[in-house]
Formats: structure tokens, sequence, C-alpha cells
């Protein structure tokens, strides 16, 4: 396994399952050339006994990217990872957060943060069959595990088993109780824990996540720990991604709308193949947020992205407006 470097993770797009699909990553890769992107979660057993290699498919312009794996068989991870890291990945994320009642059904996700020795094992095998880092995705606890001696542990067996890059959500899993919205929301986030843990393992990248919304969070959160991970606000409200790469990274900000010109080719390509403009568009909707003509926009584009023939134009007519008010 290839050495790190921490500033490779100082911004990075959560993996959200049914939305850091690779048109997204795309779109987001527009917005910011040096956020590090994830997938969404692919189960091992999808790649190994499903062989569903279409799971893997990105393109070239998505790099750097991730790739998340749920499992809990250290065999059938390791197969995994090496799947991932020939198709091209960057990084394989082990998911030891998602609290979903398919995933506990599956042994994986938050339950493991139960079970660290079983997720250093998992670790271990991937770290022995691929060069990419081999990272682990976390909360802070699980359920009654509300200690900071339980992250402290879990922690500890990570950093013996190679990991040397840490996402930490800043909340407790609640497996029974909650829905996976609710353990987003409901659950109070605890930084200092997160900022603790990289008090106390220095040499651990420790990239927070949780509830993060803002360019003056995220610069209060860098003053304690080495990385932000941005969920949903990424999602919701895109251009933050450009906002952040030019406070973090001098990138001058683009215009929105040259931002959806160079969409352009990629969603011509996509629709030449067969793919349907509402696979693409609903990633875009939230470009225009908190603008004049934000709702038109993302109303036009809701209401004929699914209709036959539906393609660029749409789209241009949907920026119509919003260009003649700028």
């Amino acid at each position: 396994m290839q050495p790190t470097d921490p500033s490779a993770f100082r911004l990075t797009v959560a993996p959200m399952m049914d939305w850091t699909d690779r048109h997204c990553r795309y779109f987001h890769r527009l917005l910011s050339p040096h956020a590090r992107l994830y997938t969404e979660m692919v189960t091992s057993a999808a790649l190994v006994r499903g062989n569903q290699i279409r799971l893997l498919e990105h393109s070239h312009e998505e790099h750097p990217v991730a790739l998340q794996l749920g499992g809990s068989d250290p065999v059938e991870l390791a197969k995994a990872a090496v799947m991932g890291a020939e198709a091209g990945y960057d990084e394989i994320n082990l998911n030891v957060g998602c609290p979903s009642d398919r995933v506990q059904s599956g042994k994986f996700g938050a339950c493991l943060m139960r079970e660290p020795e079983l997720v250093g094992e998992c670790v271990r095998a991937m770290a022995d069959v691929v060069d990419v880092p081999v990272t682990v995705k976390c909360r802070i606890g699980v359920d009654d595990q509300d200690e900071y001696a339980d992250l402290q542990r879990f922690t500890t067996t990570m950093i013996e088993a190679g990991v040397d890059i840490l996402v930490v959500h800043a909340r407790k899993a609640w497996l029974e109780g909650l829905s996976p919205k609710e353990n987003r929301e409901i659950p109070p986030l605890d930084y200092e824990r997160v900022y603790r843990l990289k008090r106390e393992f220095p040499e651990l990248t420790v990239v927070i996540n949780g509830g993060i919304t803002t360019v003056e969070a995220v610069r209060q959160h860098l003053g304690q720990v080495d990385g932000v991970m941005i969920g949903r606000a990424a999602y919701h409200d895109p251009f933050v991604l450009a906002k952040l790469e030019a406070d973090l990274y001098g990138t001058p900000l683009p215009d929105r709308s040259e931002v959806l010109e160079r969409m352009r080719i990629y969603i011509e390509a996509e629709l030449a193949r067969g793919g349907q403009l509402k696979h693409i568009t609903r990633h875009i909707l939230g470009l225009y947020q908190g603008e004049p003509g934000a709702r038109g926009f993302r109303r036009q584009l809701s209401e004929g992205a699914h209709l036959a023939g539906a393609d660029w134009g749409l789209i241009e007519a949907a920026m119509a407006p919003l260009r003649h008010a700028a």
C-alpha cells in the first residue's frame, strides 16, 4: 500500500447512496478540481459474487476518486479491492458508518463499530493486495457504545491494521429506533470528540464529516483536523464546492452557466450512448440555489428531463432566463 499525502484529503465529498453516482461526480469535479470524490457504497458481494463490474464505471475526469466498499468478509473485500484498484480508483474506503437496515442485515456499515478487530482484519486483507490507500469511514460511536474510550480503541485498532486515514462522521449511530435519515439529523454532533482524536493520534490523517455546510465552517475545522468531508450540502447547494475551491486553493470562481456549458459534451455523449437526461439533470438542480430564478430553473428541468427526446436544449432553455437576469 502506497504512503498517503494528508493534503490530498483536505477537501472531500462524501459517498452518498443514490446521489454520488458517476454523473454527479463528473459535475462535482467541474466545480472543484481538487476535491477528493467518493462513489456510492458498493457491496463487496455485488462485485465478487454478483460480478457487477458496471458498478465500477467512472470517467477519467473524476480523479482523484475513491471506491467505497461495504462488507465484512476479509477475503471477499480483498477481491473487491483488487477489482477497484484495477479499475483505476485512487483509494479503497471501507464503510463502517452506514446505519441502514439493509447494511445491518448484511453485517457491515455502522454495526462494525462494535467489532474493531474484524474491521482490522478486513483492512489488512485489502491493504495486502492493493497499492492504493485503504481508508475507513466511521461514526464516533454506535447505540450505547458512546464513550470516547470506544472510539479511541477503534482508532488504535485501525492504526495497528495499517490505516493512516480515518474519516469520522461526528455523530453516533442508533441502529434501532432511528431511520437512516434520522441518523443524519437527530444524534447530536460532537466535533470536539473528533478534534480530540486528532490531538491524541497526531500521526493519523483525520477527516471530519457531519453537518458542515459553509466555507467558514470548513476553515474552522481545518484548524483542528487534516480534512473536511462535505455531504448533503455539496448535493443540495453544489456551488459551495466552487466557493471552497476558490477559498482553499485560489482557483478563480467560475460562472454557474460556464459550469453547465462544460457539462454539454459529457451530456451529449451520454445521450448518444442511450442514457437519459433525467439521470444527469437531477444532480444539477441545486446549482443556482439561493440565486434569483433558481426555482424556475429547477422546475423546468424537473418537468422536462423525463420526457422522450429531452436533450441539451432543455438545459439551454432553463438557463436562458438566468442569463438575461445576470
